[in-house]
């Protein structure tokens, strides 16, 4: 299994590389298509906010690049300083996305509650899952239970990557349907959207296909040792 993972987990590092470098491209591609509508992310977002009887959530403006996000605790829809202020097609794709989350948290969408609620036990997994399954591995002789620990650890944060995966790809389908039915873009800025969501969900794609291949790792560690013993 050794020589196994590491192949496997060598195409998955070269796979993510590929989809991050075609979607980095897609998104510097869909920016230079300007919105015939003249619309900003921010007005886009405030308009898909307004359409759905979402009156409670605020659009706002945060720092850095590609930290757009929803956050259903304080209902704030973050849109980064390039999607809040561009009015390209990208901007509109982003901004259309992060309000579909807001749109499934109003509607009580149940992957999209599964995900909130597993964040702090993740978040808490996340802090020491790496050190334990390190020290399992190196006394799995003598403690193999401390591993079995670490797996139990890292199979929560692999359960919230596949939770996250159809949380991701409601939201951009809600997204789409919004601006298609609502005709807010043109037929060409409609596919440009399209396509760049299409990549920014392939992300999330590798990422779970990653962490159930590592998780499959770590388990057959186990296992052998098991059989050993």
């Amino acid at each position: 299994m050794g020589s196994g993972y590491i192949i496997i987990a060598g195409l998955i590092m070269l796979f993510s590389w590929m989809v991050s470098a075609k979607l980095k491209s897609k998104f510097e591609l869909y920016s230079k298509l300007q919105l015939r509508n003249g619309m900003s992310g921010a007005e886009i977002a405030e308009k898909m906010l307004a359409d759905n009887g979402i009156t409670d959530v605020r659009v706002i403006s945060t720092p850095g690049r590609l930290t757009d996000h929803y956050n259903p605790e304080d209902k704030t829809v973050n849109l980064s300083e390039a999607v809040y202020n561009h009015r390209n097609a990208a901007a509109a794709a982003v901004a259309a996305h992060e309000c579909g989350h807001a749109v499934q948290h109003a509607l009580g969408y149940e992957w999209l509650i599964m995900r909130s609620k597993l964040v702090p036990i993740v978040s808490v997994a996340s802090n020491f899952m790496q050190w334990i399954l390190l020290a399992g591995i190196l006394m799995i002789q003598v403690f193999p239970q401390l591993l079995l620990i670490g797996i139990i650890l890292f199979a929560v944060t692999t359960l919230f990557s596949i939770v996250t995966l159809p949380v991701e790809y409601d939201a951009s389908n809600r997204a789409l349907a919004w601006l298609e039915n609502k005709h807010m873009l043109t037929q060409q800025e409609q596919a440009g959207a399209k396509d760049a969501l299409k990549w920014a969900a392939r992300t999330y794609l590798v990422a779970a296909l990653g962490s159930i291949a590592t998780l499959l790792y770590y388990i057959s560690i186990y296992s052998g040792s098991n059989r050993r013993d």
